[in-house]
């Protein structure tokens, strides 16, 4: 997967070399909380794993920002969105939401769900995602 927008971005997926530039931005974005989930070995991981979706927002070489989930054979799931500060407003975060979509339903999923916080639930809600009356729960350690 390597598409040019009008923004000078490509979207790709993961490389190596990647790594420290993503672990940056999520800690910019106040998103790593657990390096074990989020951290660059667990990027490795899922960038491995057939279930998993993950699509790096490349500009001037750089990367600038990613989405990931999972597809486990009838719906995907968004897991996490993070774009660099100094690039969010450009609608780089919508472009990736529209390549998740796309490459899930090239897999076959036939519904798209989002784990989101208060604070980006309108984000959300402006890409055309409900609010559902569930509940996430995690056990950290298993």
């Amino acid at each position: 997967m390597s598409i040019e927008t009008d923004h000078n971005m490509i979207f790709r997926g993961f490389k190596e070399s990647d790594g420290p530039e993503l672990e940056e931005i999520l800690k910019r974005n106040g998103q790593f909380a657990s390096p074990a989930i989020e951290g660059f070995a667990a990027m490795q991981r899922v960038a491995a794993c057939d279930a998993a979706i993950l699509i790096v927002a490349e500009s001037h070489n750089h990367a600038c920002g990613f989405i990931k989930g999972v597809y486990d054979g009838s719906r995907a799931l968004i897991h996490l969105l993070t774009i660099h500060p100094k690039m969010q407003n450009k609608k780089i975060g919508r472009a990736l939401v529209d390549e998740f979509r796309k490459e899930s339903k090239k897999r076959g999923a036939t519904s798209l769900s989002v784990t989101v916080t208060d604070q980006s639930s309108g984000f959300w809600k402006k890409q055309g995602f409900e609010v559902l009356p569930v509940y996430l729960m995690l056990q950290n350690e298993i």
